[in-house]
């Protein structure tokens, strides 16, 4: 019997992402942060939430909300993901549907307008949800949806409209996680470090040091590929699109993109839309 596993971009086991709320000034403080250790993640907005231009805000407030322009540019320009957080920040599953509805595609649309990009991605506002939401989330076009669960591992969930993340930057496992994730022998199962927050809790609990002191130890690993949710996304589903002969024998890539595995201990790619031939 053939023993299968998926691997990254580059053949890497390891991946690692973040996911980051309310589109605040503080990510701007992150985001330098995030580029000095080669670190990638997603930010998700409320588009009905913006401050508006000119917005001068009192002394010691620490939730700031950016303007639209500032917010899309800064996340554009340092090639970091947008999506979806409802467009006024609600507990989803208490509207009608057809509200609930409303507040996840009017989001999308108008992120979608600010920003030239198609928004597949979401975390859910407050980390609520129900059945029903998520149903309104495919019809949305929502392909995957971040909740505030933390599982304190690196397994990667199957329900993509459920997601939870490994920790919140505030789990005081936060760097014993981070240790164990880039120590551990490769593994047969490839494994992916989600981290999520709010980049103004670290002005409010006054703890910048933690997020400089762990993006320093988890960036610049060349096993680890720092990617996007959406970019993790992509490729999870594309590996899943590999067409494979009973015999194990012959490998068929339908896909846009590289697809990296390993077969029986030996590390193997499948070029964009190429079939390759595994063994005689």
């Amino acid at each position: 019997m053939a023993n299968l596993f998926m691997r990254f971009p580059g053949g890497k086991a390891k991946a690692f992402t973040m996911s980051y709320d309310d589109g605040v000034e503080q990510d701007i403080r992150l985001i330098g942060i995030m580029e000095r250790f080669g670190l990638k993640g997603t930010f998700n907005l409320n588009s009905g939430m913006f401050a508006p231009e000119g917005t001068v805000f009192p002394k010691g407030q620490i939730h700031r909300r950016m303007t639209a322009e500032r917010a899309i540019r800064l996340y554009r320009e340092s090639g970091n993901e947008i999506a979806v957080h409802g467009v006024t920040h609600p507990f989803l599953e208490q509207l009608p549907s057809g509200s609930m509805l409303y507040e996840v595609l009017e989001d999308r649309r108008r992120l979608e307008e600010l920003s030239g990009c198609i928004v597949r991605g979401m975390a859910y506002p407050y980390g609520t949800l129900s059945d029903e939401v998520v149903e309104g989330l495919k019809m949305a076009g929502i392909v995957y949806a971040r909740t505030v669960k933390s599982t304190g591992n690196f397994r990667i969930d199957n329900d993509w409209l459920r997601l939870p993340a490994t920790c919140h930057h505030n789990d005081p496992r936060l760097m014993e996680l981070g240790d164990r994730f880039l120590q551990s022998e490769e593994a047969r199962e490839p494994q992916l470090f989600y981290l999520w927050g709010h980049s103004y809790e670290f002005e409010m609990q006054d703890n910048w040091n933690v997020i400089e002191e762990f993006a320093e130890k988890i960036g610049g690993h060349p096993d680890v590929w720092y990617a996007t949710n959406i970019q993790i996304f992509d490729y999870i589903a594309a590996y899943r699109r590999l067409r494979f002969s009973v015999d194990m024998k012959l490998v068929e890539n339908p896909t846009a993109m590289d697809i990296f595995f390993e077969l029986d201990g030996v590390d193997r790619v499948v070029p964009a839309g190429q079939q390759l031939r595994i063994a005689p």
